[in-house]
C-alpha cells in the first residue's frame, strides 16, 4: 500500500474515534513512519521491529501536573512496515490501524487496558 493510502486509513481511524475522545485531543500529532527505530524498540523492551506497530511518545494527560505547558506536542508513531507485514488484506490493514490508534491514544489518555478494550468496540458518537 502506498504511503498516502495508509495515511488516509490512519486519518479515518482517528475520525472514527468516539467524539468524547476526539474533542479532548490537544497538543498531539500522529505520524506514519516506515519502521520503529532501534531507540523506539529499546524504549519498550523489544528487539524485533515486527513486534511494534505503534508508539506513544509523551506524558499521558492524567500524569500532567499544574506546571505542564509550553512543551512540544506529544506524538503517536504508527509503523507502516510492521502493520503491513502482519496483514494479508487492505481490510486487515484498516482494522490493525484502528486498533493501534486506539491503543496508542489510550496511552495518551492514561487509560487502563480494560478501558482501551471498551473503546476498541465502540463506534463514533454523535
Amino acid at each position: 500500500m502506498d504511503r498516502k493510502a495508509f495515511e488516509r486509513l490512519v486519518e479515518e481511524a482517528i475520525a472514527l474515534l468516539p467524539r468524547r475522545f476526539r474533542k479532548k485531543i490537544e497538543n498531539l500529532y500522529v505520524v506514519v513512519e516506515d519502521w520503529p527505530t532501534p531507540e523506539d524498540l529499546e524504549s519498550v523492551g523489544l528487539s524485533n521491529p515486527y513486534d511494534l506497530l505503534g508508539l506513544y511518545h509523551g506524558i499521558p494527560i492524567n500524569e500532567r501536573g499544574m506546571s505542564y505547558g509550553n512543551v512540544l506536542p506529544d506524538r503517536v508513531s504508527i509503523y507502516q512496515g510492521p502493520i503491513e507485514a502482519i496483514c494479508e488484506t487492505d481490510e486487515e490493514v484498516r482494522e490493525e490501524i484502528r486498533l493501534t490508534i486506539i491503543h496508542e491514544l489510550g496511552h495518551y489518555f492514561g487509560l487502563s487496558d480494560a478501558e482501551m478494550a471498551e473503546l476498541e468496540e465502540a463506534g463514533p458518537e454523535d
